[in-house]
């Protein structure tokens, strides 16, 4: 037994982080892989028995890391991106959930002839889009703002509310409790609005408590982190005691709160948060996969398979119509949100249990309830998983695909690199606080954004155009330091870059570090009067393509500054801190900055270097 557990722990710990990096290095959904994983280390190979070896655990932890995710989800709910994806939030949250509700639970009965009952209760598990699928989909997919805000709120708010419905469905079914009965009426609805607003009482109290104890400093910040958990997770326990599915709200909204109270220090925790999220979800999606018996599999049917056809392309998509008519949606935006629903773990974990209770008391249909509800979650997770990018591109409701440069400080030279970066096709953003210094740049069509990067303002503007690498070029060393270590955990480190704030500040030791500053753009001695007196002397920024007689000479040529080398899929900027130098390919577009001697008959052009 004990070997088992182990071999169980490091399998999945080891699959999940394997099928990170690999959806990561070739831009593939990473749910389907970690969903492929599971099948295969489960049903396939009969290697991981997760609730055999765990026993009674296994549920309540799965519960729990669940809490995490919701928690983590709830925290990126902020109020000021409700009100900019206006109110087609409020109608994918209040009108499509029951919509889609009724008519899951029609085709549940028609279709695949269950009980109405457990045909109820199907429709009610369909309903959640859960977070711990279409958030990381979202992390790599590029979404317009409105439409990412779109999904984010959808997932996020129905994943508790789809919980809490399930829960009733399944509470009425077990006690044979009739609607029109005044049981219903003077027991089960009084229960469910106390447990609703225990769920809201319990997640804004705590949250202004946390606030309290935050601004005043009287939580040390190796605690807030670990505190902020454990309080989320008593949340949830203490609320699923009173009624199952209500914790997932009080967690939702306890997250929800702590963003939209503004509390200083919260962002950086999130960060932490966002990391760990990651490794649960990883866990928990090959748990859950790997636990279904292959009786299960063998209960997919022809009417099955049918009723999973009818949820993608009928009952999602109607139910979006209907709740979406007479919004300011576009009809692009209301066709994508119609087909991007991928089910999750909170859909598996309900249906895990609520078929179990069923067949327990009686009802002949409750042995289909699982597999009906994985054949909706795998179906989802592949169809919406590997489409949901090209659908978006296809509708043109994403960013641009291509790599993109962030430059902060608006200088002569620092125009002019944009400029240049322009001219050739390559997405630069120019970012600085002064309109003054932004005209130059914006009367030549050049993307500026008019901010203070260190604000949250700043911060959620970037998000809205986001930019893969950062280039901080203004004449303080020490605020583009600020500035690169701030955007490094969201960006990367390896793609945040700053011009040299001079050779000394760079030792290794004594000097800036390395944690509190980006990358060296170029080599020690460039710093910013470098740039600034070569460009007064009318040194231009200009591009060349690569060839194979003059790609070898890049970084060479001391009567030039080589910069950066555009790839179809990359960028890749020169950096003497770099362990391997940069090799341009053949049809590669090197940025350089050359003297006005070197700049007639250079740009564009593939000849190479200067006279």
């Amino acid at each position: 037994m004990q070997y088992d557990i182990f071999l169980g722990i490091a399998l999945t710990f080891g699959a999940g982080m394997l099928a990170q990096w690999v959806a990561w290095r070739f831009r593939l959904p990473a749910i389907v892989l970690l969903f492929t994983m599971g099948l295969l280390f489960g049903p396939g190979l009969g290697i991981l028995h997760p609730s055999e070896t765990m026993g009674w655990v296994f549920r309540p932890l799965v519960s729990l890391l669940v809490a995490i995710v919701v928690f983590e989800g709830g925290m990126a709910l902020d109020i000021r991106q409700l009100r900019e994806a206006g109110e087609g939030v409020a109608r994918l949250t209040m009108l499509a959930l029951p919509i889609n509700w009724v008519l899951g639970s029609l085709a549940a009965h028609y279709v695949a002839h269950l009980e109405w009952g457990t045909a109820m209760l199907f429709g009610a598990i369909i309903v959640v889009t859960g977070p711990t699928v279409v958030l990381p989909l979202l992390r790599s997919a590029k979404l317009q703002p409105r439409v990412a805000a779109f999904l984010r709120w959808e997932a996020i708010v129905n994943d508790p509310l789809g919980a809490i419905l399930a829960a009733v469905v399944l509470q009425l079914m077990l006690l044979h409790v009739d609607l029109h009965t005044g049981v219903f009426f003077t027991h089960t609805l009084p229960d469910l609005l106390a447990a609703a607003t225990e769920s809201i009482s319990a997640g804004i109290l705590p949250a202004y408590l946390i606030r309290y104890l935050f601004t005043r400093d009287m939580m040390p910040e190796i605690l807030k982190t670990p505190v902020l958990i454990s309080m989320a997770l008593v949340i949830f326990t203490a609320c699923n005691l009173e009624m199952e599915g209500a914790g997932l709200v009080a967690v939702t909204i306890f997250g929800m709160a702590l963003t939209n109270l503004h509390i200083p220090g919260v962002a950086e925790l999130r960060r932490i948060k966002e990391s760990m999220v990651v490794l649960v979800v990883s866990v928990l999606f090959i748990l859950l996969t790997a636990d279904l018996h292959r009786e299960v599999l063998k209960h997919l049917s022809i009417p099955i398979l049918m009723l999973t056809l009818v949820v993608l392309f009928v009952v999602r998509p109607v139910g979006i119509f209907f709740s979406t008519l007479g919004t300011s949606m576009p009809w692009k935006e209301r066709l994508f949100v119609g087909w991007i629903a991928p089910r999750g773990i909170v859909a598996a974990a309900v249906a895990g249990a609520a078929g179990i209770r069923l067949k327990e008391t009686g009802y002949q249909s409750a042995d289909l309830i699982m597999p009906a509800v994985f054949a909706v979650i795998a179906v989802t997770m592949i169809l919406h998983g590997f489409s949901l990018r090209p659908i978006a591109r296809a509708l043109k409701l994403t960013l641009s695909n291509d790599p993109a440069i962030a430059i902060l400080g608006a200088s002569g030279w620092s125009v002019d690199l944009a400029a240049c970066l322009h001219r050739e096709g390559i997405p630069v953003l120019l970012v600085d606080n002064r309109s003054s210094a932004l005209m130059p740049a914006a009367q030549m069509d050049i993307p500026v954004l008019r901010t203070e990067l260190l604000s949250q303002h700043g911060q959620e503007a970037l998000e809205e155009r986001p930019a893969d690498y950062l280039i901080a070029t203004t004449g303080d060393g020490i605020y583009n330091g600020m500035i690169c270590g701030h955007l490094a955990p969201a960006m990367g480190r390896e793609r945040v870059f700053q011009i040299s704030p001079g050779v000394a500040r760079l030792d290794f030791y004594h000097g800036l570090s390395r944690d509190s500053r980006g990358k060296v753009l170029g080599e020690p001695a460039w710093n910013y009067t470098l740039f600034d007196t070569l460009f007064e002397q009318g040194w231009r920024f200009t591009s060349r393509v690569a060839t194979e007689a003059n790609a070898h000479s890049f970084g060479t040529d001391d009567n030039r500054l080589d910069i950066l080398v555009s790839r179809r899929t990359a960028i890749l900027i020169r950096s003497a801190e770099d362990s391997t130098t940069v090799v341009p390919m053949p049809g590669d577009l090197m940025i350089s900055m050359v003297p006005p001697t070197d700049q007639t008959g250079t740009e564009g052009e593939g000849e190479g270097e200067a006279p």
